[in-house]
C-alpha cells in the first residue's frame, strides 16, 4: 500500500530512553510500536500508513503473533518511523542529515537575451564601461566612499558570512578597474589601493564560499596591484591569506611557503609587531596541519612575542589587521593546537576566546565553535561536544558560510561511532531542523 508523507520526527527523549534503546537493539518491533504509540502518539493505523504496511499486520507485530527479518521491511520502518539507522543496525538513511549541494567554481552566467525587440543586453564589462562615463571622474569623496564601502563589507563579512557578498564586491572591483583608467595621477596611487583590498575581500568572499580556484585568482589580482604599489605589508596580507587558502586546499607545504615569504615582505617594509604577530600564528596552523609539534610551538611563542611587542602601539598598525586582538590571539592559539592534536592545550583556550567574543560577531563564533567541539571530541567530552556543535550549528544556521558549515558536516562525519548516544541524536535532530 501506497505511504503517505513521513511525519517530521520521533522525540528525541524517546530515541535516548534506555528502553528504547534496547528494543533497538534488539530489534524488537513490537515494543518499539508500542513505545511509539505511547511515548510520540502515532497510532497503530499512523504507523500502517508510514511504514507501508497493513493495519492488521502492525496490530499482528505489536500482539507478538508476528515480527519482521526481511531487512527491506525493516529499513522501511526506520524511514517511515525516522528511526536513526545506527539504532537499528543499519547504515545512515538518507533523511538524517541532508547532504549540502556541491558548491564549485562556475563561469559567470549570461545574461539572458531580451526578447520581443532587436534590443541588445550590454556584458557587465560594457554597462561599467557605460556607468564610468556617465560618473566621470574619480574624486576624494569617491575614494572616501569607496573605503567605507570596504569597511561596511568587511564588517557584513564578519557578521553574516562573505558568500553573499561575491556580486557586490566583483561589481565595486570591476567600478574601480574604469575609474583607475581615467584617474588623475594623485587619486590613481590610493584608487589602486582600494582595488587591491577590493581583490583581496573578492578572494576571501569566494574562499568562504569554498570556491578555492576563483579565490585564488583574486587574491593573485590583489598581489599584483599592491606590488604595482610597493605595498609590501598589504602583499604580506595577501600571502597570508593564500597561505590559509593552501591549508583549506589540502596543500600544507604550499601553505607554509607562502606564509614564510609573507613574513620576508612584512620585515622588508620594517617588520610591524602586530602584523608579524598575525603572520605568526597562519604559520603555527601550517606547522600544525603537517604535525610538526616543535615548529608550530616556536611560532605560536613567536606570536606571543610580537603581539607583546604592538602593545601600546595598535594605531601604528595597519587597519586590515586591527582585527588581530588579544582574543584573537587567544582563540587562533587554540585552533593551532586544535588542529595539531593537542586538544587539552586547545579547549581552555578557545572556550576564554568564545566568551570574550562579540554577539555580533556571528561568523567567527560558528567557527570557532566548531573548533571548540572538535577539541572536545577528541577529549572524549561527547556531550560539551555536542553542545558546542550545536551552538556553531544555530550560528550556522543564521549566515552563509559554505566553509563553516561544511566544517559542521565534517564534524557530524566524526560523530558517527557514537550515533546511537542521546547527545548525539539531539544533536543530529537539530541539524535536520536546521537544515530541512
Amino acid at each position: 500500500m501506497a505511504r503517505s508523507q513521513a511525519h517530521r520526527a520521533l522525540p528525541v527523549e524517546l530515541l535516548a530512553s534506555a528502553e528504547w534503546q534496547e528494543a533497538c537493539r534488539g530489534r524488537d518491533f513490537a515494543r518499539i510500536f508500542r513505545l511509539v504509540k505511547g511515548k510520540a502518539g502515532i497510532y497503530p493505523s499512523r504507523i500502517a500508513a508510514l511504514c507501508g504496511m497493513t493495519p492488521s499486520r502492525v496490530g499482528e507485530i505489536m500482539a507478538g503473533r508476528r515480527c519482521l527479518a526481511h531487512i527491506d521491511v525493516i529499513e522501511r520502518v526506520a524511514d517511515g518511523l525516522r528511526i536513526p539507522g545506527a539504532m537499528l543496525g543499519l547504515a545512515h538513511r538518507s533523511w538524517e542529515i541532508p547532504v549540502p549541494p556541491r558548491i564549485g567554481d562556475r563561469p559567470p552566467e549570461r545574461l539572458p537575451a531580451v526578447s520581443g525587440g532587436p534590443q541588445r543586453m550590454e556584458t557587465a564589462e560594457e554597462l561599467d564601461d557605460l556607468l564610468a562615463l556617465v560618473d566621470g571622474r574619480a574624486t576624494r569623496s569617491t575614494l572616501t566612499a569607496l573605503r567605507s564601502s570596504v569597511q561596511d563589507y568587511w564588517r557584513r563579512d564578519n557578521a553574516h558570512g562573505g558568500a553573499t557578498l561575491r556580486p557586490a564586491v566583483v561589481g565595486h572591483l570591476r567600478y574601480v578597474g574604469r575609474l583607475l583608467d581615467s584617474a588623475e595621477a594623485g587619486l590613481r596611487y590610493d584608487l589602486q589601493g582600494v582595488a587591491a583590498e577590493l581583490a583581496r575581500l573578492s578572494g576571501w568572499a569566494y574562499f568562504d564560499a569554498r570556491q578555492y580556484s576563483t579565490a585564488r585568482t583574486y587574491f593573485t589580482q590583489a598581489l599584483k596591484l599592491s606590488h604595482m604599489q610597493g605595498d609590501s605589508l598589504f602583499m604580506a596580507n595577501v600571502l597570508s591569506c593564500m597561505s590559509l587558502l593552501a591549508t583549506y586546499d589540502g596543500n600544507p607545504n604550499d601553505a607554509l611557503a607562502l606564509v614564510c615569504r609573507a613574513q620576508d615582505a612584512a620585515r622588508a617594509a620594517g617588520g610591524q609587531p602586530l602584523v608579524m604577530s598575525m603572520l605568526h600564528l597562519r604559520e603555527a596552523f601550517a606547522h600544525a596541519t603537517l604535525r610538526d609539534a616543535q615548529a608550530c610551538h616556536q611560532a605560536v611563542d613567536r606570536s606571543r612575542d610580537q603581539y607583546e611587542r604592538s602593545r601600546g602601539h595598535e594605531v601604528e598598525a595597519p587597519v586590515w589587521v586591527h582585527y588581530f586582538d588579544e582574543t584573537k590571539l587567544l582563540v587562533d592559539t587554540g585552533i593551532a593546537y586544535a588542529r595539531l592534536g593537542e586538544p587539552a592545550r586547545a579547549e581552555p583556550l578557545i572556550t576564554e576566546g568564545l566568551r570574550r567574543e562579540n554577539a555580533d560577531q556571528q561568523r567567527g563564533r560558528a567557527f570557532h565553535a566548531y573548533w571548540l567541539a572538535s577539541a572536545q571530541l577528541q577529549l572524549g567530552k561527547l556531550d560539551e561536544a555536542c553542545t558546542s556543535a550545536g551552538l556553531a550549528l544555530d550560528l550556522t544556521s543564521v549566515i552563509d558560510s559554505p566553509r563553516v558549515s561544511g566544517h559542521v558536516q565534517e564534524l557530524h562525519g566524526r560523530m558517527l561511532p557514537y550515533a546511537r548516544e542521546a547527545a548525539v541524536l539531539a544533536f543530529e535532530q537539530r541539524m535536520r531542523d536546521a537544515l530541512g
